[in-house]
């Protein structure tokens, strides 16, 4: 029997244990959809994207996903929990066998809510993440009674407070935890739940309405359930119904002898929040021995940070090591602000963090080392990028995708990363993308939209044209400039000025007017030749998609990967994109290197004509490691 057919048999096996009728279906009281409609058309790419993510949320036991309606101020929240025991394949299985049930009990709701014995799928037009809900609960039990039940519910009350505890201890990855308990010659086996958006005390509140509830209702009887929409508590007599929960692999520490002695760090805020993460902390003259001390044979690279180091331990580990120069005003801030964000992020797409180091003035991180440096020394040069087939190409797209996916929402933070660019996505020895330099990232509230600055940071030609001239940005900045990089990879171009002719071209420009016309052969790289030209066309409609002008027009990372993943999945006709610039540009416009420059500082102060200058913005080229 194949696994996903293997855990239905195992689900219903076990909800007929606890003499349960599934799906228990709530299908909400805020009204209908209508059919066909953008709600419904947003809902359905929304569910269907359970079965195409590969977000590493499911291993922990959830998924969750947002989308904005098209044409209307709404966004759709979907989530779903599965029991934390749950592998990824699972998790998915059940999620999906909800999401066909859903459709079909509650067809034309704007919310519904459906529990089976071992996951729960929710969806709203209103954002429920970080709120306790108890309402609809679901309760059910077993009809056979125990022994002794006063003697029974004193043990299930032992058992079920200290599983309440370690639960709410979890982190925001995953709140679970499991363990049994004996009364006389029985054993009780539990597991407790939250959802991992709570806080402790949030899930603590839950799972005490929980307990508090199965004492009610349930523990007279061998087995017995309580699910709400924040949290659950499930348990059974002689039978373990739950696996070990298996951690996926933590970040590697250095060896003993590398880690730093214990020893007071030096003054200031930065040292204190950076000394008290979860991460190694690497001894300065460890790293100096590494890198030649800071030779100049091992520099990969200097941008407005500083220097950055290629570095080998004595274990014969690679290592990069960023160097904060000492007179760098932005430095520290990045530095703090990089740190703090890579301590609590686990991808694959995106660059490890190993450790850091504090000595005096000396702030160094270190990195894993990526071999084949970035993807801007590929995609740029003719003769490297010869070498890459469309299917590598194509490898890099979706995992850039997955990453970026991962720090807008299926992380436990949602990361607005403000400066994705070719040159600051690395390339491991397998030619897999991942992400760097997240100094100019910024953290938001998991039910936060976009937020504004006065301080513009980033790339010209990747900023997205509302943050470039009002500070507004969001995961559809974001968005937008992932779109500028599937247009560079799939086309060989920067998006820069560029001349065709006697005409000067932007690549955004320059691609927008060559698919109306139809002209793709235009726009794809000619060294391009063995991938299919259908998947090249639609990665090059998608990359417009990416870049049209207004925002809400723009996909979330969620539809982007869909469109990736699913060729069955119609695409909209993109609007114009931002900065179209028609051909015949006068001779004063600024040349590329004025769009192509990382920008650490642009105050608000504008030119009377509202346009970015030379002089208004302090400019230093970045590098990623």
């Amino acid at each position: 029997m194949d696994p996903p057919n293997l855990l239905l048999f195992l689900l219903l096996m076990f909800a007929s244990t606890i003499n349960a009728q599934f799906p228990a279906t709530y299908c909400g009281s805020t009204g209908n959809l209508t059919a066909n409609s953008t709600y419904q058309t947003t809902l359905t790419t929304l569910v269907s994207s359970i079965s195409t993510t590969n977000s590493s949320s499911l291993s922990y036991g959830f998924f969750n996903a947002s989308a904005a309606i098209s044409g209307a101020s709404q966004t759709l929240y979907l989530f779903g929990l599965c029991r934390g025991d749950f592998t990824a394949m699972s998790c998915r299985a059940c999620l999906n066998v909800l999401a066909s049930d859903m459709r079909r009990l509650c067809p034309l709701q704007k919310e519904a809510l459906l529990y089976t014995g071992n996951c729960i799928i929710r969806y709203s037009d209103a954002s429920f993440f970080g709120v306790v809900v108890t309402r609809p609960s679901y309760l059910a039990s077993t009809t056979d009674n125990v022994s002794s039940p006063d003697k029974y519910d004193a043990a299930m009350r032992k058992l079920l407070n200290s599983l309440l505890a370690e639960a709410a201890r979890g982190g925001s990855l995953r709140k679970y935890a499991s363990g049994n308990e004996s009364v006389g010659p029985d054993m009780i086996y539990a597991l407790v739940q939250c959802t991992p958006d709570l806080t402790e005390q949030q899930c603590s509140d839950c799972l005490v309405v929980g307990v508090q509830e199965i004492r009610g209702c349930c523990v007279r009887y061998t087995g017995g359930r309580f699910m709400v929409p924040s949290c659950l508590i499930l348990y059974e007599t002689n039978h373990r119904f739950f696996d070990p929960v298996s951690e996926p692999p933590p970040l590697p520490p250095p060896p003993p002898s590398q880690e730093r002695d214990a020893m007071p760090p030096p003054p200031g805020e930065v040292v204190d929040e950076i000394s008290t993460a979860e991460s190694p902390q690497f001894d300065f003259s460890i790293i100096r021995a590494a890198t030649d001390n800071f030779s100049d044979s091992r520099k990969l690279g200097q941008g407005g940070f500083g220097v950055v180091y290629m570095g080998r331990l004595s274990n014969g580990q690679e290592i990069a090591v960023k160097r904060l120069s000492q007179n760098s005003s932005q430095g520290e801030v990045e530095f703090k602000n990089e740190f703090m964000l890579l301590a609590k992020l686990q991808h694959r797409n995106l660059v490890r963090l190993l450790g850091f180091c504090l000595e005096g003035v000396e702030r160094l991180l270190i990195y894993e080392f990526v071999p084949n440096s970035s993807l801007d020394q590929f995609i740029f040069d003719p003769l490297k990028r010869a070498n890459l087939n469309w299917d590598t190409h194509c490898k890099i797209i979706m995992g850039v995708a997955r990453g970026m996916l991962y720090l807008h929402e299926d992380s436990r933070l949602r990361i607005i990363h403000r400066d994705l660019k070719a040159s600051n996505v690395l390339l491991d020895s397998e030619m897999n993308p991942k992400i760097s330099d997240f100094g100019m990232a910024r953290l938001f509230e998991l039910d936060q939209t976009r937020a504004m600055t006065n301080r513009i940071v980033g790339t010209f030609g990747y900023m997205a044209p509302e943050y470039a001239m009002h500070g507004t940005f969001s995961v559809k900045s974001d968005v937008f400039s992932f779109g500028v990089l599937v247009l560079e990879i799939v086309s060989g171009q920067r998006n820069t000025f560029f001349h065709m002719g006697d005409d000067t071209e932007v690549l955004i420009s320059y691609v927008w007017k060559n698919w109306k016309e139809g002209s793709l052969s235009n726009i794809i790289n000619p060294s391009l030749t063995s991938g299919s030209s259908n998947e090249i066309a639609r990665c090059i409609h998608i990359g417009l998609l990416c870049v049209q002008e207004n925002m809400i027009s723009r996909p979330t990372m969620a539809s982007v990967l869909l469109m990736l993943n699913n060729d069955s999945v119609t695409l909209q006709v993109p609007s114009r994109p931002a900065f179209y610039i028609h051909s015949g540009v006068e001779s004063s416009m600024p040349s590329m290197q004025d769009y192509n420059l990382s920008v650490s500082e642009v105050e608000e102060s504008r030119s009377n004509s509202n346009q970015f200058s030379k002089n208004e913005a302090s400019v230093t080229e970045l590098y990623p490691r």
